[in-house]
């Protein structure tokens, strides 16, 4: 299961490693579970679609029931993480078999979108999804999303020790006290937003005071356990985590709190997951329907009422009674097209975090 996993850069060599491995074996390695199709009404064997799966997989689960009990077309879920997902359709060029590819972050979207795999997104779904929440390319669209947060232990900071900025924790004031999953999608997506918002020089200087003050974790929810035990005072993570945990025992965040930047800041970044049709699908109707259901009502009535604790961002739904509404987070408007995955790549690891 992915559901409290963040997601890990894979290496040019694992990349390659992957383009020869069948994408059923891609799915085990990964974590996640073999090629399953949702069950529900009768439908042709020529209907079904196939969708590369990088979001949580109980989420898409339930989208993928769901939708096939609507329809009759069957679903076949093939589970993955961004960027592995993202690598193999790339490798796979116009013979993949996959017809929709969903992520948690923008940035393997924008990947397959540059290597020009993806058809335009209906209509239906334009519609559906404001502007704000979509590429202005229109090659792929949101279907869901999640806040930046810094999650502090409440028991040593108070709300005005916090910093104002994600850019304070360059401060050597914060050296050893905060932590991130520098190897994850989901903090290189907060990092793309920096580079996109503040440019190169100072998202580098950004990473270089970051090697030197954070501390590593293996995951998000892992780097929130760590504020919750004292290990560092703060964690630079998404909202989902501390909210699902919340939901179940709050063992792993009984101590914690969260702080929200706000202001335009990098630091509030709101990252888009996605949902786009490959142009190589040889069920383009079915394809362009999932996703629609997806953006619908109904689809994004599950991430109100499911434990993924998402945002939607699609059909005037609102968020679980739980969350901060997305309007009130004065996240900075950015382009989820220009997210550059490439870059922050080269950054980070010129800056000594990969």
């Amino acid at each position: 299961m992915k559901t409290w996993l963040n997601k890990s850069a894979l290496s040019k060599g694992a990349v390659t490693a992957l383009a020869s491995i069948s994408i059923f074996t891609l799915a085990a390695c990964s974590g996640g579970t073999a090629p399953t199709a949702s069950d529900g009404a009768a439908g042709s064997a020529t209907d079904a679609i196939t969708v590369y799966n990088a979001q949580h997989d109980t989420l898409t689960q339930a989208w993928a029931d769901a939708f096939t009990k609507e329809t009759g077309i069957k679903v076949t879920l093939r589970q993955g993480d961004d960027s592995e997902l993202s690598n193999q359709i790339v490798q796979e060029g116009a013979k993949s078999p996959a017809d929709v590819f969903l992520t948690e972050n923008s940035p393997a979207m924008t990947q397959v979108e540059n290597a020009g795999l993806f058809a335009d997104t209906s209509a239906k779904i334009q519609e559906q999804v404001p502007a704000e929440y979509r590429p202005s390319t229109n090659k792929w669209t949101g279907i869901a999303a999640r806040s930046t947060v810094f999650a502090y232990d409440k028991t040593k900071l108070t709300e005005a020790q916090l910093p104002k900025s994600i850019m304070d924790l360059a401060d050597p004031a914060w050296k050893g006290r905060w932590a991130a999953s520098p190897s994850g999608a989901d903090f290189q997506a907060i990092v793309s937003a920096m580079l996109e918002l503040k440019g190169e020089a100072a998202t580098l200087s950004w990473l270089e005071s970051m090697k030197e003050n954070s501390k590593a974790y293996k995951g998000n929810s892992t780097a929130m356990k760590a504020v919750n035990a004292g290990e560092v005072e703060g964690a630079v993570i998404y909202h989902y985590y501390w909210f699902g945990d919340q939901a179940k025992t709050g063992e792993n965040s009984k101590n914690v709190a969260l702080e929200y930047f706000k202001s335009q800041d990098p630091g509030a970044f709101v990252s888009i997951s996605g949902g786009g049709v490959l142009a190589s699908s040889k069920h383009q109707d079915n394809a362009q329907k999932f996703l629609e259901f997806i953006t619908g009502k109904a689809g994004q009535t599950v991430l109100q009422t499911g434990t993924s604790f998402e945002y939607p961002v699609a059909s005037d739904v609102a968020p679980n009674a739980k969350l901060t509404p997305l309007s009130e987070l004065q996240a900075p408007k950015i382009d989820p097209a220009k997210l550059n995955s490439a870059k922050v790549t080269e950054l980070m690891t010129q800056a000594g975090l990969l």
